[in-house]
């Protein structure tokens, strides 16, 4: 799914061996993420549970979430690219479909921001970061197999929220609106965030959509709003002096947060040069190669010794959410892995095979299959979902597609013998 033609650093002998490791590790986890969620999301109709516990028990009656479902889709279209079996495709269009039939919006255009657990509108506010993900899982879904009208859809959601959402006086897009697209007082995704006009969140999600769609529909529109993004993220999301990004601002660009998310940065670190090689601009190739080893290496002032990567810390008052969530740990095997291919330097893979250590060790669930939702800071699990309107098979699934796509790339770039055998990676 990536570009991976990032730099041509010549690897020193016996490399082999790790990238190996990592490939056969990466290829066997996203066959059981997989087999997980096939074998506990779908609901008895023609949807999806809303919430599934620590113990893989449905929770009646929780809401589905727009995030949920795109993500699935996007998961399970990307998955269906090599993994053929029928049930993989069968998820992918169960997802697409209850996207369109449940949460689309006929008469108003986008998509509801959740639904009921019998698939009605529950809140009808148009979140730009849910619309961001339905692009994402839309585009993802036409782009594996070649169907024209989540294409078409895909291009519709783009170009409503350029008419009707983005900023064009000073930049990017607000949070948030109503059902008919009017200003909303509460902006926030979740209880945690900043109700401020606009966030990073929301804008490098949208980065990431519209450069997947840009990769199988390329416009002058689309390329336009790729530029503006990228723009967006050098002059004011990414602090100049740290190379961490502020999270939260004003309508006109004033930072209005304090906070460094760890894995937020490190996510940021690969997908703009993602975005970046997808519009195919040299400059901003060039830049974001060249930021993403600082991002990375500030991102990593997060890791513990344990190799986990921690939660957030508040610049301000020094204190550090020491936290560590699944998805932060997925996004950090990666952007060390893209800060590796782009630098050459052995650390940043090393300090990648110390978190797949921490993963396995803590946060999979060796038991009852998927990865747990985080750690607290004495190192127990904490008891959340394993599924539910945050907790979705993206970042994981993800990670391990990532990873075995550049790792191979790696491999075949130096020639490498692939029938290398480094053992089983994990305890199964």
């Amino acid at each position: 799914m990536s570009n991976h033609e990032l730099t041509g650093v010549v690897k020193p002998p016996g490399l082999h061996h790790r990238l190996s490791s990592l490939l056969r590790q990466s290829l066997l986890e996203k066959e059981s993420l997989i087999n997980w969620w096939s074998q506990h999301i779908r609901d008895g109709q023609l949807g999806f549970y809303g919430e599934i516990d620590q113990w893989n028990k449905p929770v009646p009656n929780a809401p589905v979430g727009l995030v949920l479902c795109s993500r699935i889709l996007w998961t399970f279209a990307a998955a269906w690219e090599t993994d053929k079996r029928p049930l993989v495709r069968e998820i992918a269009d169960r997802a697409y479909h209850y996207l369109i039939r449940n949460f689309e919006d006929a008469e108003y255009g986008g998509m509801y921001w959740s639904l009921t657990a019998t698939g009605q509108p529950l809140q009808e506010k148009k979140q730009i970061y849910g619309q961001a993900f339905a692009i994402y899982g839309l585009s993802e879904y036409a782009r594996v197999t070649g169907l024209p009208e989540p294409l078409m859809k895909a291009d519709t959601l783009f170009r409503i929220l350029e008419l009707r959402c983005r900023d064009m006086q000073f930049g990017g897009y607000p949070e948030a609106f109503t059902r008919n697209w009017e200003p909303v007082e509460d902006m926030r995704l979740s209880d945690k965030d900043a109700n401020e006009k606009k966030s990073m969140n929301t804008h490098l999600h949208l980065l990431e959509a519209y450069a997947n769609l840009y990769r199988i529909m390329p416009s002058e529109s689309l390329a336009e709003a790729l530029h503006s993004l990228l723009s967006l993220f050098k002059d004011h999301i990414i602090d100049r002096d740290t190379f961490s990004m502020h999270l939260f601002f004003s309508e006109q660009w004033e930072p209005r947060s304090s906070v460094i998310s760890y894995g937020h940065d490190i996510e940021a670190s690969w997908l703009l040069c993602e975005a970046a090689v997808c519009l195919g601009y040299k400059e901003w190739i060039d830049y974001y190669n060249t930021l993403a080893p600082l991002m990375t290496d500030r991102a990593m002032a997060g890791m513990d010794t344990d190799g986990g990567l921690m939660d957030e810390t508040d610049a301000q008052t020094g204190v550090c959410k020491k936290e560590k969530h699944w998805w932060q740990q997925a996004e950090t095997m990666v952007g060390l892995l893209n800060a590796y291919q782009l630098s050459g330097k052995e650390g940043y893979l090393d300090l990648a095979e110390k978190n797949w250590i921490f993963i396995n060790k803590h946060i999979r669930d060796h038991q009852h299959g998927e990865w747990f939702w985080g750690v607290d800071i004495a190192g127990q699990v904490m008891n959340k979902e394993k599924a539910g309107f945050w907790k979705c098979p993206y970042h994981n699934v993800r990670a391990c597609i990532e990873i075995s796509s550049r790792c191979s790339f790696l491999l075949k770039e130096n020639e490498i013998n692939l029938n290398h055998n480094p053992g089983e990676p994990f305890n199964r």
